[in-house]
């Protein structure tokens, strides 16, 4: 078996409050293997996207690693220093942002701003770089590149923004790609577009894919393997196929049962009681324990940590059978 690409080890992000310290990742651990599209799942404020952007070292202020090791290729980008870890974005890894608008330079021509990576890392002249920011627009779908790459971002269309960030996120190559809810400002059409787009690039140029979501009907679109993330932590890792057929922890369950189901209308969707818990004084022992249906006094005391239960799948649930037999009982889950 190949060696992760990237691996993520005991990650924990916080940020500092007046009221004390948010854990926003606490001890969150999983692995990517080389040409694999990986799913990070979880509701919001899980603490996805902060996982996400602490690989690359774009926390915003005043949030920063606090412990934990992020591994690409071997090497550690927790202590590897602001150049190399500068010269490794967009070469090496790249990130594709959920709000485009917000990522894109407004006052610049979206070709001008594919061309940039090329004319930085690639060492391409300026006439090759705007070259290959056409032939880029062109591999992703957008319509008349010529005339585009001399538009501004405002002047596009959502679609076709979010294809200009694929075309940048591309432009050097990666073998790396952290996807940010990057469908999520999307209508549902041009939504299913970029998911296919972005599976036909992962699977031609065989690429590791790293899919930040809230929703699992894109996670079974465009991943392989999920992890499952609550109040900071990996509370659950395996197949999509294993994960969404047999859950593992009550939470995973809780997501799934809440996915609408075409085939047995209801009056009201199934909702997962309570609210996540206060990420400043998280409750002692597991997590979700307030908020599970199986829940047992020993799964309130001491710490709850990932567990391989088969050697493709991990839990932090102690009594993981207990999810398993609520799917056989109740098959029409959302994949089962």
């Amino acid at each position: 078996m190949s060696e992760p690409i990237l691996e993520v080890r005991d990650l924990h992000v916080e940020i500092p409050l007046t009221r004390g310290t948010v854990r926003a990742v606490d001890g969150a651990s999983f692995t990517v293997a080389p040409g694999e599209a990986m799913g990070l799942v979880g509701e919001s404020g899980s603490g996805k996207s902060m996982t996400l952007r602490a690989i690359l070292g774009l926390l915003p202020h005043p949030a920063g690693i606090a412990g934990g090791e992020i591994l690409y290729e071997g090497a550690d980008l927790v202590t590897m220093s602001a150049k190399k870890l500068q010269d490794l974005r967009g070469k090496e890894i790249s990130m594709i942002f959920q709000e485009p608008m917000t990522a894109l330079n407004p006052v610049m021509r979206v070709g001008d701003q594919i061309a940039e990576g090329p004319l930085a890392h690639l060492r391409m002249g300026k006439s090759a770089s705007q070259e290959r920011a056409l032939d880029l627009m062109r591999q992703v779908g957008i319509p008349d590149p010529e005339r585009r790459a001399r538009a501004f971002p405002h002047e596009l269309s959502g679609g076709m923004r979010q294809r200009v960030m694929i075309a940048i996120a591309l432009s050097c190559e990666p073998k790396l790609i952290l996807c940010d809810e990057p469908t999520t400002a999307l209508d549902v059409t041009i939504q299913d577009q970029i998911l296919k787009l972005l599976r036909s690039l992962r699977e031609e140029r065989g690429l590791s894919v790293v899919f930040v979501t809230h929703d699992l009907a894109v996670v079974a679109q465009t991943c392989q393997r999920l992890a499952v993330m609550y109040a900071g932590q990996v509370v659950e890792t395996g197949s999509i196929d294993e994960t969404f057929r047999s859950p593992r922890h009550p939470y995973t369950l809780g997501l799934l049962r809440s996915v609408p189901d075409l085939e047995d209308v209801r009056d009201l969707l199934r909702s997962i009681p309570g609210t996540p818990p206060d990420p400043v004084h998280p409750p002692e022992g597991c997590r979700f324990a307030p908020r599970c249906e199986f829940a047992q006094p020993d799964c309130m005391v001491g710490d709850k940590p990932l567990r391989s239960i088969t050697p493709t799948r991990s839990t932090a649930c102690i009594h993981d059978d207990a999810p398993a037999r609520a799917v056989q009982l109740e098959p029409v889950i959302a994949g089962g």
